[in-house]
């Protein structure tokens, strides 16, 4: 039997995990005002509330341990160029294309010289649409993700400033998706991201999971996480997929499409 790929023996569920809110508590949905307040916890609005208070997780889970393929797979489009900090942009015109941008917003890892606060408004730059840019809302990212940096470093034991120690880290991947909204010029999405955080060269690895809706506008010829597409997909979207890991039969059942890697 194939072996589970990718997956601890047991993985953490989480609401609102630290290092999931690399990018989702501090960055999207803080000017979005939040997303899926299950998993993914609710984040704070623009008013200035905390979007990057850790939550409680809800509960664990055992992965089985044998794999089930997913039924649904797909090769995500990569960006046609990238610009200054690496990060990929000029996604096509599609549904995947939509959905690539979104995967490439919410992959991070936050190790070495990187902060969260590097990490976040690299990404809000990159990939927020331009009506939701402004200085006042760089601002709040940039306050938002110190306070992660600072709640990061304290949870994992490490020095409360520079470089983060060999073997420390924090990164967070996408690893499924469900569509929810899609048309020419906007696609709302379920994302299912798995997180890993590792104190040092010789602390084990914790992982956790998150779903959260996230949405993009097609803007100035690129897909842009958009606060008014995801406003607008959060009062249609109804079920919320369970969460589950690829290679579980629940993972099917939720309906969703595991991500596979661009070669």
């Amino acid at each position: 039997m194939a072996a589970r790929r990718g997956m601890n023996s047991k993985g953490v569920w989480a609401a609102g995990g630290l290092a999931v809110a690399v990018v989702v508590l501090t960055g999207y949905a803080l000017l979005s005002g939040g997303d899926d307040d299950s998993e993914a916890g609710k984040s704070g609005a623009t008013s200035g509330s905390s979007a990057s208070a850790p939550a409680t997780p809800r509960g664990t889970y055992s992965a089985p341990e044998d794999w089930v393929e997913p039924e649904r797979w797909v090769s995500l489009p990569r960006g046609q160029r990238t610009n200054g900090d690496g990060l990929q942009l000029g996604f096509p015109h599609t549904t995947e294309g939509a959905v690539a941008q979104l995967v490439a917003a919410n992959t991070t890892d936050v190790e070495g010289s990187t902060s969260v606060t590097d990490v976040q408004t690299e990404r809000y730059d990159a990939y927020m649409s331009a009506a939701d840019r402004s200085d006042a809302n760089r601002k709040k990212v940039e306050e938002a993700a110190a306070k992660v940096d600072a709640q990061l470093r304290q949870k994992l034991g490490l020095p409360a400033s520079g470089d983060m120690p060999s073997g420390a880290y924090v990164r967070s991947t996408v690893v499924g998706y469900q569509v929810v909204k899609e048309s020419t010029d906007e696609v709302g999405v379920y994302l299912l991201a798995r997180a890993i955080e590792k104190a040092g060269e010789t602390a084990p690895e914790q992982d956790s999971y998150t779903r959260t809706l996230m949405a993009a506008r097609w803007e100035g010829g690129d897909w842009k996480m958009s606060v008014a597409a995801i406003t607008e997909v959060a009062s249609q979207a109804q079920d919320k997929p369970a969460i589950a890991a690829p290679g579980d039969p629940a993972f099917n059942d939720a309906g969703w499409t595991a991500i596979r890697e661009a070669s």
